[in-house]
């Protein structure tokens, strides 16, 4: 088995919301992967004293134990106990109804010698390659369903359209959400790798169109993840120059989590 992990910041200057972990069991059968897209609040961050980045590590620490210590246990049920354990850290102090509480997407891949299990909540992305080669993306793509004039107003950032019925759903304090999520399993016989890819990295894709999911996990598996956030940010900076329309922020953080499997 091989991982490859690249996560960089949007901003020099300002710290990384995303999160990113490959962990592997004692046991040494199987492992998983953890990737965390941390959603910027707005203004004052709707009443939480900490930060986008305290909920992601904190969030993203209690996936990378649970998805290994308990293998038993649906992946939805670790995002769901994970929530829970986050949100009694800061329960006390902040007010987590507020619909911009800290939260973030999620990405969980975890694989035993028989199965790959996966779970994806929100706009980031999972790629599973089979061992001829067809890719297969795994989304989660109800942000993508919103009629134009939702995505146009200031809904989604003021988040009135999250975690609501008719709009999207994003893991922050309550831990009912990882019901939404879109989760399954594939035999471990029918998954060559794994790339998980926050939407800072997905735009190579999403927002560029530089080429589909299967030229994108051609250029990760040829020359890294890091070659794919190096051209991202080429991209954006072209964009940012007036070559291209402007669309949403410049740059924006990008982590790219590559796992090849060994061979079964």
């Amino acid at each position: 088995m091989r991982t490859e992990l690249v996560s960089e910041p949007g901003d020099p200057d300002r710290p990384n919301e995303d999160f990113a972990a490959v962990a592997l069991p004692a046991s040494g059968q199987g492992g998983s992967l953890v990737v965390l897209d941390g959603v910027t609040p707005p203004g004052d961050g709707g009443g939480c004293l900490h930060s986008v980045p305290w909920f992601t590590s904190r969030l993203g620490g209690a996936l990378t134990e649970l998805a290994v210590s308990l293998p038993d246990v649906p992946l939805a049920r670790a995002l769901s106990l994970a929530l829970a354990r986050t949100a009694e850290g800061h329960a006390a102090t902040c007010d987590l109804s507020h619909p911009r509480t800290p939260q973030a997407t999620v990405v969980l891949a975890r694989w035993s010698p028989v199965s790959v299990e996966y779970l994806v909540l929100s706009d980031s992305v999972l790629l599973v390659e089979a061992p001829d080669g067809v890719v297969t993306p795994l989304l989660d793509d109800r942000l993508d369903r919103l009629p134009r004039s939702a995505l146009a107003s200031h809904a989604v950032v003021d988040g009135t359209l999250r975690n609501r019925e008719g709009g999207f759903f994003t893991a922050a304090a309550d831990p009912a959400v990882s019901s939404r999520a879109v989760t399954g399993s594939l035999p471990r016989g029918e998954v060559r790798t794994l790339t998980a890819l926050t939407d800072g990295a997905a735009r190579w894709v999403e927002r560029f169109h530089q080429g589909d999911w299967a030229d994108c996990l051609a250029l990760v598996r040829a020359d890294g993840p890091r070659s794919l956030v190096d051209r991202v940010r080429a991209l954006e900076r072209a964009d940012a120059d007036g070559e291209a329309p402007r669309r949403g922020k410049t740059h924006d953080d990008a982590t790219v989590v590559h796992v090849e499997l060994a061979p079964r």
